[in-house]
């Protein structure tokens, strides 16, 4: 079966907006930046790719995740022709970090963030009456998981409509988890380039509106298709090539497609060192002769790693691929790893070639791996 995309809504350092997102990234247009969130003098690292309203430069605030999240879900809801009431309608956010940031702030700068606003549900029923909320903290294919919840309760007959979302924003323990475990610290991020330093993170968070029957009045941006999500437990951080490829075969398999049958690849493409290699074994494995034909590329070159919410704005990505027929090129990638030399990367400008299906890439720590498959609408 397959669900029809209603609505969609997205914010990212590229952009506010799915189209402004979409039309910087096919621009190739980073939003990398000096780091502004807090204190640079306490890390190494300089850069991260966040969304710039703060007033003041190193001087956060809290509840800035659900921010994103309300106006990325207010964004979808008024696209779908929603009457802004979610009463009754699951509502499934998918996050790596949820309000850490905000625990952050309270904990060691006294900053006022009452404990009941940890739960975006919170704020979700403030601002649309959405009483049945639901929190997948899944690492970074987080939002890809939600998805696939949010097509069980359409298959199950559980709803007629759920609204998905995934976001993250910086903290200072993660991005100082990553450079204790980087190196160098990376300026940009440059997947599968045999120059690549490490990830850097990113803000974002993107919603989409899934609905089991379209009205005929109604929009449709394109059509999900079906969602494989595993837990391979190989490593804590190390990714495993054997886990990402039966994830990959699996999403193949549930929706009944073959690697000819990809036109685009939105690849994870975090740019660590060993994260791209892994995925990139892992699609040869699976596409074999056909890995040179799908186009791909990796928009966490412009975006950064934006954690849980990465997999659901590649999603928004794809379906304005598939409704525009161009799909953004990967700024950075000069010279491709050996594993991905055969890879049909979209560099330099933006394609401009017709696609019509995608397959989504996210994995996360712990082997958290997910895989979805969507189209354009019929």
């Amino acid at each position: 079966m397959s669900w029809p995309v209603t609505g969609m809504g997205a914010v990212a350092a590229t952009g506010a907006g799915v189209q402004e997102l979409f039309d910087n990234l096919c621009a190739g247009r980073s939003g990398v930046g000096e780091l502004r969130g807090f204190d640079r003098s306490r890390y190494s690292g300089r850069h991260a790719y966040e969304i710039d309203n703060r007033d003041t430069p190193g001087a956060d605030v809290p509840g800035r995740a659900t921010a994103l999240l309300v106006d990325a879900i207010g964004q979808a809801v008024h696209d779908a022709g929603l009457d802004g009431d979610l009463t009754g309608i699951p509502v499934l956010v998918g996050t790596g970090l949820r309000e850490l940031r905000s625990v952050e702030l309270r904990h060691r700068d006294g900053a006022a963030f009452p404990a009941e606003e940890l739960h975006f549900g919170t704020a979700l029923r403030r601002a649309f009456g959405a009483d049945d909320t639901h929190t997948i903290s899944n690492a970074c294919s987080a939002s890809l998981y939600a998805l696939a919840m949010g097509a069980d309760l359409l298959e199950l007959g559980a709803a007629d409509t759920v609204v998905v979302a995934g976001v993250d924003v910086l903290t200072e323990s993660m991005y100082g988890l990553l450079e204790r475990v980087q190196p160098v610290p990376p300026e940009r991020v440059r997947p599968f380039d045999r120059n690549r330093a490490g990830a850097l993170m990113g803000e974002g968070a993107a919603a989409v509106v899934l609905s089991r029957d379209a009205l005929p009045a109604r929009r449709v941006h394109g059509l999900v298709r079906g969602v494989s999500v595993n837990c391979d437990a190989y490593h804590v951080t190390a990714p495993d090539p054997a886990g990402i490829a039966e994830a990959i075969r699996d999403a193949h398999e549930r929706v009944g497609v073959k690697p000819k049958d990809i036109d685009l690849v939105m690849v994870h493409g975090t740019g660590t060192l060993l994260n791209d290699e892994a995925e990139a074994t892992a699609l040869t494995e699976v596409f074999g002769a056909e890995v040179g034909r799908p186009l791909m590329t990796a928009v966490k070159s412009m975006t950064g790693h934006t954690s849980g919410a990465s997999g659901l704005l590649n999603l928004v990505i794809a379906l304005r691929c598939f409704a525009e027929g161009r799909t953004p090129p990967t700024p950075g990638l000069d010279d491709p790893v050996e594993e991905a030399a055969a890879f049909r990367f979209v560099v330099g400008e933006e394609s401009r070639q017709p696609v019509s299906v995608a397959q989504l890439d996210a994995f996360g720590f712990g082997g958290i791996n997910a895989v979805a498959i969507v189209e354009a609408a019929r």
